[in-house]
C-alpha cells in the first residue's frame, strides 16, 4: 500500500493544528486550555511522557475537552501506537464531529494500519464536507488507484478540473494514471488536448519523448523546439533534442545542441557531467574515437562553464583516460583534487587513475598525500604501496604495513592484508623466516584465506620443506577454488614433490582448461609431472608451449629442457 502523501499530510496535520490550539488567546478562567498550552510545549521540545500526563489529568477532569484528547493522539502516534491514537482520536471527533483536522488525521491513522476502505470513506466523507480543499482531491485519486478503482480515480480528477481549472499538474495526474491502466495512446491523446490549449515545457517534452520512442523522431523534434521556445534552457529539451539527433545519426546537427546544453550556465553542472559520463562509459567506444575532436570541444567547453565544479572534472579526467590522453587525464584529476582537498571521493579518483596509468612514482606520492588528508582510509597507503612494489622499493611497503597495523589494530580485514603483503615481501627479501611468520599472523586472523595459504605452501614446497603442512594448505585452496589454475598448479606440484606424479597429473589437465596455458610455470610443471610418468612427446610439447611464454619466470627452462632431451636421448 502507497499512503506516503498521507502520512506527511499526517504530520502536516499536527503541525498547522499545533500552531491554530497555540494562536488561541485561553480563557483566564480556564486551568485546562493553559494545561493544554503547556502540554504543547513539552511535547514539542520531546518530553512525551510529560505532555501526557497533564493531558491525561485533563481528560480525567473535563472529558469533553476535544483537544486533549486529539493531543494524546499525536503522543500515541509519536510513540508509534496507532491503536491508541485511534481509540483518542475518536473520542475527539465525537466531542467535535466538523473538525477538519480530527477526521482527517484519523484517515491517517487508518492508512498506517492498512485499512484503505475506511480511508477511503472518510476521505469522501471530508470532500463532501470541505469541497474547496484541493488536497483531498489528490489523496482521493491516490488512494482509488492504489485500490484498482481506477474509474473513480479519473472521475476524481474531472472533478477537480471543473472545481480548480486545468492545470499542469492534473495533466500530467491523469496521463500517469492512464498509463498504470496501460491505457498508454490515451494518455498521450490526453497530453495532447492539454497541448492544444496549454503551453508547457513539461508536457510537450514527455509528447516528444513518446513520438521518439515510436520511432516518429520530426514529431519529436517538434515537439522539442516548441519546448526550447518557451523554456530556452530546458534540460530535458535540450537532451532530447540531442538524443534524437544521435540516435538518428544527425552528428552535425547533434553536436551545436551539445554545445548549447553545456555552455548554458543556467543548467546545473551535474546534469551536464552525467550525461557526457554516459556518452563516454555507455555509447560504442567507436562513437567516442570517430567524433573525438567534437567531444573535446564539449568536453573542454564544460570544464570553461564550471572550472570549480568536481563532478565536471572528474568527468574530464575520466574522458581523456578513455581517449589514451593520460597526461590530460591527470591534469584534471590532480585540479580536482587541488580544489576540493578534503573530497573523498576525488582523491580516491586520483589515487585510482595513476594505478591504471601505471604512474607507480606519482602513485606512491599521492597515496601517502591523500592519506595524511583522511588518516582514516588506509587503502590511500595501501596503494602507494603498490607504487612503492611496483618500484621495487620493498623496505617502504614494509613500512606501510606497519603503519596499517598501528593505525587499525582492530580491523581484520586490514591487517589482514598488511600481514599477508609482509609475507610476499620478506620472501621476496630472501627473509623465509620472518615470511612464514607474517603468514602464521594472517592465518590467526583468517584460517581460511586461500591468498596465503596458497602463497605459503608454494614457497615451502619450494624450499621442499614440511610437504605435509604444504598439502593441508593447499588442499583447502582449491576446495574453495577448485577451478583456479594457480591454485591447481600448487597442489598438483606438491603431490609431484611427494612422489606422486599420477595423483597430480589431473589436477594439472584440469588446470590446463582454467588458464595454465597461459603460465610458463604451470605449463613447465605440468612437462615435469608428464616426463615422470614416462609421456616424453606430450611433456615436450608443454615444455615448447612454457618456452613460447617464458619471460624470466622460469630461469633455467631452457638449459632443463636440454638435459631432459639427452636424457632420453632425443
Amino acid at each position: 500500500m502507497k499512503y506516503i502523501r498521507i502520512y506527511i499530510l499526517l504530520m502536516t496535520v499536527f503541525s498547522a493544528f499545533s500552531l491554530s490550539i497555540s494562536a488561541q488567546t485561553p480563557n483566564p478562567g480556564s486551568e485546562n486550555e493553559n494545561l493544554i498550552i503547556t502540554a504543547i510545549a513539552k511535547f514539542d521540545n520531546g518530553d512525551t511522557e510529560g505532555a501526557k500526563a497533564i493531558l491525561k489529568a485533563v481528560v480525567e477532569d473535563a472529558p469533553g475537552n476535544d483537544a486533549a484528547w486529539y493531543y494524546l493522539a499525536k503522543c500515541a502516534i509519536s510513540e508509534k501506537n496507532p491503536e491508541l491514537a485511534e481509540l483518542y482520536l475518536k473520542n475527539a471527533e465525537q466531542l467535535d464531529p466538523d473538525n477538519f483536522w480530527y477526521r482527517h488525521t484519523l484517515a491517517g491513522i487508518y492508512a498506517m494500519t492498512s485499512r484503505p476502505e475506511l480511508t477511503i470513506d472518510v476521505y469522501e466523507k471530508l470532500l463532501e464536507d470541505f469541497p474547496k480543499k484541493s488536497e483531498l482531491y489528490f489523496d482521493l485519486v491516490d488512494l482509488y488507484s492504489s485500490q484498482g478503482q481506477n474509474e473513480k480515480a479519473l472521475e476524481t480528477l474531472k472533478e477537480i478540473e471543473t472545481v480548480f481549472g486545468m492545470t499542469e499538474s492534473i495533466a500530467m495526474f491523469r496521463y500517469n494514471l492512464l498509463r498504470r491502466m496501460d491505457r498508454h495512446e490515451e494518455a498521450f491523446e490526453s497530453l495532447r488536448e492539454y497541448n492544444k490549449e496549454y503551453s508547457s515545457p513539461y508536457v510537450l517534452t514527455t509528447l516528444a519523448d513518446y513520438e521518439m520512442a515510436v520511432y516518429n523522431d520530426s514529431t519529436a523534434l517538434a515537439y522539442y523546439d516548441e519546448a526550447l521556445d518557451i523554456a530556452p534552457d530546458y534540460t530535458p529539451a535540450l537532451l532530447g533534442k540531442a538524443e534524437t539527433y544521435r540516435l538518428t545519426r544527425r552528428y552535425d546537427e547533434y553536436f551545436p545542441v551539445l554545445e548549447d546544453f553545456v555552455s548554458s550556465a543556467d543548467i546545473p553542472a551535474a546534469g551536464k557531467s552525467d550525461y557526457l559520463m554516459a556518452i563516454i562509459q555507455r555509447t560504442d567506444p567507436k562513437f567516442v574515437r570517430s567524433f573525438v575532436p567534437q567531444l573535446d570541444s564539449v568536453v573542454n567547453k564544460t570544464v570553461e562553464v564550471h572550472p570549480q565544479d568536481s563532478s565536471v572534472l572528474q568527468m574530464a579526467g575520466i574522458y581523456y583516460y578513455s581517449t589514451e590522453r593520460n597526461g590530460l587525464a591527470k591534469n584534471m584529476f590532480r585540479k580536482n583534487v587541488e580544489a576540493f582537498p578534503q573530497n573523498l571521493s576525488a582523491s580516491a579518483n586520483f589515487v585510482e587513475f595513476l594505478m591504471y596509468a601505471q604512474d607507480w612514482e606519482e602513485l606512491s606520492k599521492e597515496g601517502r598525500s591523500a592519506f595524511e588528508r583522511f588518516p582514516q582510509e588506509t587503502a590511500f597507503l595501501e596503494m602507494a604501496s603498490v607504487g612503492d612494489f611496483n618500484l621495487e622499493r620493498y623496505d617502504d611497503v614494509l613500512e606501510i604495513c606497519e603503519k596499517v597495523l598501528e593505525v587499525a589494530p582492530r580491523d581484520s580485514s586490514k591487517t589482514l592484508r598488511a600481514w599477508s603483503t609482509m609475507g610476499d615481501i620478506y620472501h621476496k627479501l630472501g627473509d623465509a623466516k620472518k615470511s612464514y611468520k607474517a603468514y602464521e599472523r594472517a592465518l590467526k586472523i583468517n584460517p581460511d584465506y586461500v591468498y596465503v595459504l596458497n602463497n605459503y605452501a608454494y614457497y615451502l614446497s619450494m624450499e621442499g620443506k614440511n610437504l605435509k603442512k604444504a598439502y593441508a594448505m593447499s588442499r583447502k585452496t582449491i576446495e574453495a577454488e577448485p577451478d583456479n589454475s594457480t591454485y591447481l598448479d600448487t597442489f598438483g606440484w606438491i603431490l609431484y614433490l611427494q612422489g606422486k606424479a599420477l595423483e597430480a597429473k589431473p589436477f594439472f589437465k584440469h588446470a590446463m582448461l582454467y588458464g595454465g596455458k597461459d603460465s610458463a610455470v604451470v605449463m613447465d610443471h605440468y612437462a615435469e609431472v608428464l616426463y615422470a610418468l614416462k609421456e616424453y612427446d606430450l611433456a615436450f610439447v608443454y615444455w615448447n608451449m612454457a618456452k613460447q611464454k617464458n619471460d624470466g619466470d622460469v630461469p633455467d627452462l631452457d638449459k632443463r629442457i636440454e638435459e631432459r632431451k639427452a636424457a632420453i636421448r632425443k
